[in-house]
């Protein structure tokens, strides 16, 4: 089992409202990815609600084998996903373990 987490901020220049859409989108975007992808076997994104966080979306996964997660990553979605969530979001931390 391979695990890949991501996290983001949203972009500071973001309305409050913008930053809600901006969100909602990339759960929207990157949840659909899932379902499109053999070798995932849990795909969830959550935006921060409470304050003692200090990134604002998550995305938590899991998949078969780390060759899920390559096909996962190089997918028209996903990097069509990307390409929208670089335009709204910034600083992005990523975390891939074994199990």
């Amino acid at each position: 089992m391979v695990h890949h987490i991501v996290l983001w901020n949203l972009k500071e220049d973001l309305s409050e409202q913008e930053k809600k859409e901006a969100g909602l989108e990339i759960k929207r975007r990157l949840e659909a990815v899932a379902d499109t992808v053999e070798g995932v076997v849990f795909l969830q994104v959550m935006i921060n609600e409470m304050g003692s966080s200090n990134k604002d979306i998550a995305l938590i996964s899991r998949f078969e084998t780390e060759e899920a997660l390559k096909a996962y990553q190089v997918s028209p979605a996903h990097v069509e996903a990307g390409e929208y969530i670089r335009s709204v979001t910034t600083g992005r931390s990523c975390f891939d373990f074994k199990e």
